[in-house]
């Protein structure tokens, strides 16, 4: 992402002054948003006509709520490269495993830092980290129970990975960042990034935060488990 070719997002939330004051703090830090929506209707069709790099999406909304308008996105054709970070009033809303497990990309508190939301953003772009992995985990963990729906973890082989593909993935899906991941296998962070990439790709994943739930609702991590643990 450079200079000439700024983030672009599309903010969805049906109360004006959040938008505005999210429009904002983006715009100070050169991130443009290329159109606002008052519900998920509104969101669905924003996108598809401006084909934003992130979208930040409330979840309750009139006539179409976030979650199904994340499905409708990220299940149109041509929006593949599209992140969705879902916004939410309660850091343990089950609203917010439900749009994980359609395929946003990670959840901000509403009383985000501006410094947060923008790197946010960022980071969801590039896909190379996950967002507030502390907390993320902390949601799966209370969620991901048997009797969820498994929307993630049907037709995904996981022996299509290598011995040291699986402890990533393990690793991941405890909430350790890229660095932390090359710390605990004594390996450089372009080598982790490698083999997260390729993690994603064999499983068929969009990012960081569905391989955490992928590795949850296959049981290759259970609630409440510790990366200390992990050793591959």
């Amino acid at each position: 992402m450079t200079a000439a070719t700024p983030l672009r997002v599309v903010i969805a939330d049906d109360q004006a002054l959040v938008r505005t004051g999210f429009k904002m703090i983006l715009a100070a830090d050169g991130i443009q948003v290329a159109a606002e929506a008052a519900d998920g209707a509104e969101a669905v069709a924003a996108v598809r006509r401006t084909r934003p790099d992130v979208v930040l999406m409330d979840i309750r909304m009139p006539q179409m709520d976030g979650i199904e308008a994340t499905r409708r996105i990220l299940g149109s054709e041509g929006l593949q490269g599209t992140r969705v970070i879902i916004l939410t009033t309660y850091d343990l809303d089950h609203y917010v495993y439900a749009a994980l497990t359609s395929g946003a990309s990670g959840f901000l508190l509403k009383d985000v830092s501006p410094e947060h939301l923008v790197a946010a953003l960022r980071l969801a772009q590039s896909g190379d980290a996950l967002l507030a992995p502390t907390i993320t985990r902390r949601l799966i963990e209370r969620f991901a129970k048997h009797d969820e729906p498994q929307a993630i973890a049907p037709h995904r082989d996981l022996s299509t990975l290598t011995p040291r593909e699986l402890e990533v993935l393990r690793l991941l899906a405890t909430g350790l960042s890229n660095a932390e991941l090359a710390s605990r296998l004594h390996l450089s962070q372009t080598t982790i990034k490698s083999h997260v990439g390729r993690v994603l790709s064999k499983l068929d994943l969009r990012d960081r935060v569905q391989a955490v739930v992928f590795a949850y609702e296959t049981g290759l991590i259970a609630p409440g488990g510790d990366a200390s643990k992990v050793n591959g």
